[in-house]
This record gives structure tokens, C-alpha cells and sequence, in this order.
């Protein structure tokens, strides 16, 4: 399989979910501004929306969506409990936390990270934003991880776009629930693994 990423992009997530399913991968760098590889393919001919992530896979097959590229990733290492099973109440309780942290996190940033964006509608955005962190804050209370007690394929999506609001300063560090969730998966030896990759990727780059 390879995984292409942009260090920093959503497409840690998947990065992440590879190295707790201890499944083998490529990781493969993707300049986002000029739609190349870093040996110079043409990125788009490989995914044509043109954006991260995209995971190949060994049969020719290509999944381009991050929740559904988890999910794939989950599906292929059931030993390591990334995902409930198909067709239980619990995997359409983690495709909930998916599709909340896709639609009303992750896309949520999106004026954020536009340069058209009028700064005088920003803090409204990042209001909104807090907000719904508030929310997930809430879900957290006496909880390890969203799903209970076991990390899913949902923490490191989660866990990805809280790396975007240290870095836009949205104030979220006084969520207690939320803070405390963010320090337990930060020391998983899989997401460490993932941010050292991604960081010596962006000082070769």
C-alpha cells in the first residue's frame, strides 16, 4: 500500500491508523500547491480531486476519502480493535464520530485556511469551532477515548484536526476532558511515530 500525505494535512489520520494497525505501507509526499510527488508525478492522475489523503492499494485499487480510507485501514488489522465489526451498533456509532469530525470539525476550518477569508468573520468561525469542541468535550467525560476504552480509527482523526487549532489559536486547552484526551493519544508510540515522520518530511521537503 502507499499512503499519499502533506505533513501537516489530514492525511495523518490514515498515517496514523497504518502504524497502530501495523500494517506495511510507502509513504509517498505530495506537494499540494503544485499537485506533484516529491519525485515528481503528476498527483493528479493518481487521485484527480487532487487532494490528501490517498491510499493505493497492492491490488490496483484506490480510496481517496479519509473516513472510509480508516475504516479500510481498521478492516485489515481486526486484532487491533481500531474499529468495531461490521454491521454492529458500534461501528455505526464510530461512522457518527466520522462523519462529525469530517462535516462539522474538519470542514469547519476550511475558510480558515483560505487566504480570501475577511478577517472580520473569523472569530465567528472560531467560535463555531469551539463549540463543537465543546461538544466532543462533553461526549469525553469518563470516557479513555471516544468509543470507550479501546483507541479507534476516530481518536487519530479527531486527534489530527485538534493539532489544526493549536495551530489557528483557537482556544481550546481549557476543555479539561478534551486536554487530557489529546495527552493520552499524543503519547501513543503510533502517533509519535506518525509526527516524527511527518516532521523530518517537512525539514527535507
Amino acid at each position: 500500500m502507499k499512503l499519499y500525505f502533506s505533513p501537516g494535512a489530514c492525511s495523518l489520520s490514515p498515517h496514523i491508523a497504518l502504524r497502530e494497525a501495523g500494517l506495511n505501507f510507502d509513504l509517498v509526499q505530495v506537494d499540494l500547491k503544485a499537485h506533484k510527488t516529491k519525485s515528481g508525478d503528476d498527483f493528479y492522475k493518481i487521485n484527480p480531486k487532487g487532494y490528501v489523503p490517498t491510499l493505493t492499494l497492492d491490488d490496483g485499487n484506490t480510496l481517496t476519502e479519509g473516513p472510509a480510507i480508516v475504516q479500510y485501514i481498521a478492516d485489515k488489522a481486526p486484532g487491533k480493535h481500531l474499529a468495531p465489526a461490521n454491521g454492529s451498533i458500534e461501528r455505526y456509532k464510530l461512522q457518527e464520530w466520522l462523519n462529525f469530525i469530517s462535516t462539522e470539525l474538519h470542514k469547519g476550518f476550511s475558510p480558515l485556511f483560505n487566504p480570501a477569508t475577511p478577517d472580520a468573520i473569523k472569530p465567528g468561525i472560531k467560535d463555531k469551532l469551539v463549540s463543537r469542541f465543546t461538544e466532543v468535550d462533553k461526549q469525553l467525560a469518563g470516557k479513555q477515548y471516544l468509543m470507550g476504552n479501546d483507541f479507534s480509527v476516530a481518536d487519530g482523526y479527531l486527534f489530527t484536526i485538534c493539532q489544526w487549532a493549536a495551530f489557528m489559536q483557537i482556544p481550546i486547552d481549557n476543555l479539561a476532558n478534551l486536554k487530557a484526551w489529546r495527552e493520552r493519544v499524543a503519547a501513543r508510540p503510533a502517533v509519535q511515530a506518525a509526527l516524527k515522520a511527518e516532521a523530518d518530511a517537512r525539514k527535507a521537503a
